[in-house]
């Protein structure tokens, strides 16, 4: 093991030479202006010194200082030992001090660098020599010389990093050691994800098992804690030289927000492309409680939604996709994140600043939706704004337990493509209305936890189910929601009449016992009092009565079906509609009871699991 070596220990550190090789040019000039008036000498290469003396500064040309003419094509330009021992000269130790003096090394304080593109050259298509070209080898040397001796000299990577720089020098006469050091970090740490890129590409032309995968993260903001108040610290962060795929506007987002956030703003983007239609979902705990895109309301479902005839058609195409989403299930919808694929208008903004919700994603916000948002929660509601054309890239990975998973990005998309399989007599029954349906379904449970199956009617989930471990209690759990969504139309709960005060989320509650019935004494005396008169019972003939008239409702399912019973079960919540993947030895027995009650299925040939 080598020793440290001994030498001065300097807090601010005066920069008197800067050498500069940059490929990303923005902003170097004015930076560079910045540094010459701080009487910084300016040593350059190539471009970098022809761009900064159009602009009128006084620069060294490298092969000058080194007295060696860069050559080989450009290849050999800073490989010299009066730059890497300029760089890598411990201050204040007298032999180092004495070996630069006699080989005439002038010491360099600060390096400002960018590395060839070579990421920009894969991603663009470049051939294997062009990518081979683009791999740079002066410029990691002298990056990681610099961030060695970071207590003496600084490295500089980024032009996001020149403001701050030249706000140490002005404040403090120098670079201070804890702006050195972290550089420093963020050099090295660059230098590693640089690498890992060009050793996984090789491997790739190889196509070999990668040796090895380095991923290099950016802590972006903390976050108060992870999934419970315990789990501390928690973080969010991006890939090194990637953004993360929003910004945030207003609020402190938390852990299970932005796990919700990345999942709806995934769903309702490709509800958008799949059927051109404005859509909305509703999460909560990284499973949705509903999706819809943008349907028409009718009357009935007005009056169920709490929505005047006057006021359905002053809704937006967006607000009318968030209150169908909303509707599915309002009781589970209570405090949760709202994604919508289209700009957010004050129409929309209107029904989510009356509703108990987290926060909100989307592609962008008008003013004054934006301003009605920011006031809610008394300023601190949660509002996102995705990044358009974000690339989170094929392959995603996660951490559980000390083992790295990895797995190409579900980057497919459901689309009336995949419902042209239909494997009933029926097959005319499938309509545009029913394949919209079927999407709307199908993309809805592709982002929810499974086992899952999803039940969806005029363009919007009327029930979802879950994380089950056997698929038909998926159905009949989502079958309870489609029942309760059915009897929130039933005249005896439009009927209800609540006292004055009573909130509307008391309200969605209070139907929704209503609809269930199994009070206990205690809980039923507190329920009458919310309304005027008591309610007369809503029986159970009732509500088998009302639901013999449920019909065109469209079920979806994340994996096959693998026996009969879940058609069996759905048949009982006008299940009319079947798409699932198909693939099972049981697919015979599942289209027979399909058949049996006069529904039509489609196999789509794609699962959809997702945990």
């Amino acid at each position: 093991l080598l020793a440290a070596l001994a030498g001065s220990q300097q807090d601010v550190v005066p920069t008197t030479r800067a050498l500069i090789s940059v490929s990303d040019k923005t902003g170097i000039v004015d930076f560079c202006k910045f540094l010459v008036t701080k009487n910084v000498h300016l040593l350059s290469t190539g471009g970098t010194a022809k761009k900064l003396r159009e602009a009128g500064l006084e620069v060294m040309d490298v092969s000058e200082y080194t007295q060696s003419p860069e050559c080989l094509d450009g290849r050999v330009k800073t490989l010299h030992p009066k730059i890497h021992g300029g760089l890598l000269g411990v201050r204040g130790n007298k032999d180092h001090e004495a070996q630069m003096e006699e080989n005439g090394i002038g010491k360099i304080d600060m390096t400002i660098l960018n590395l060839y593109p070579f990421e920009q050259t894969v991603n663009g298509g470049g051939d294997f020599n062009q990518c081979i070209e683009n791999i740079d080898i002066g410029g990691p040397s002298m990056l990681r010389s610099t961030a060695k001796n970071h207590a003496s000299t600084t490295i500089v990577t980024s032009p996001e990093q020149y403001d701050e720089v030249a706000k140490c020098i002005d404040e403090n006469g120098g670079t201070t050691l804890a702006l050195r050091k972290k550089f420093a970090a963020r050099a090295f740490s660059l230098s590693a994800s640089y690498d890992s890129a060009i050793a996984n590409w090789f491997t790739n032309q190889l196509g070999e098992e990668k040796p090895v995968t380095t991923r290099v993260y950016k802590p972006e903001f903390p976050l108060k804690y992870g999934c419970n108040p315990h789990q501390k610290p928690a973080g969010i962060s991006s890939v090194l030289n990637s953004k993360l795929p929003f910004d945030v506007l207003n609020g402190v987002p938390g852990y299970i927000n932005l796990l919700d956030a990345a999942n709806a703003w995934q769903l309702v983007k490709e509800l958008r492309e799949a059927t051109g239609i404005a859509a909305a979902t509703s999460f909560k705990h990284v499973s949705p409680a509903g999706a819809a895109v943008a349907v028409p309301l009718s009357d009935v479902e007005c009056a169920a939604y709490e929505v005047t005839p006057e006021a359905a058609k002053a809704l937006t195409p967006v607000a009318l996709a968030y209150l169908r989403a909303r509707n599915a299930d309002p009781m589970c919808s209570f405090g949760d994140f709202a994604a919508v694929s289209d700009i957010v208008d004050e129409a929309t903004a209107k029904i989510l600043k009356k509703e108990v919700s987290d926060g909100i994603i989307a592609p962008g916000y008008t003013p004054e939706a934006f301003e009605l948002l920011k006031s809610k929660k008394g300023g601190k509601f949660i509002i996102l704004e995705a990044i358009k054309d974000y690339d989170p890239g094929e392959i995603e990975y996660r951490e559980v337990y000390g083992m790295t998973f990895s797995q190409k990005r579900n980057d497919k998309i459901i689309t009336k493509d995949h419902m042209k399989e239909i494997v009933t007599a029926k097959k005319e029954a499938v309509t545009d209305a029913v394949v919209r349906d079927m999407i709307v379904a199908s993309i809805c449970i592709k982002y929810t936890q499974s086992n899952s199956v999803g039940f969806a009617k005029d363009g919007m989930m009327v029930g979802v189910g879950a994380g089950q471990q056997s698929r038909v209690d998926c159905v009949k759990l989502a079958g309870r929601k489609v029942n309760t969504w059915y009897l929130r139309q039933h005249p005896k709960v439009l009927a209800l009449k609540f006292k004055a005060g009573v909130k509307r989320q008391d309200r969605v509650n209070a139907r929704v016992r209503y609809i269930e019935g199994d009070f206990t004494p205690e809980e039923k005396i507190r329920w009458e009092a919310q309304f005027e008169e008591a309610p007369q019972e809503l029986t159970t003939s009732d509500k088998t009565e009302f639901m013999k008239a449920a019909e065109g409702v469209t079920i979806s399912s994340d994996a096959f079906f693998p026996f009969r019973d879940s058609i069996d079960h759905a048949s009982k919540y006008g299940v009319t509609y079947v798409v699932q993947p198909g693939g099972s030895v049981q697919d015979t027995q599942v289209t027979s009871a399909c058949e049996e009650y006069g529904m039509a299925m489609c196999f789509t040939g794609v699962r959809l699991f997702h945990h």
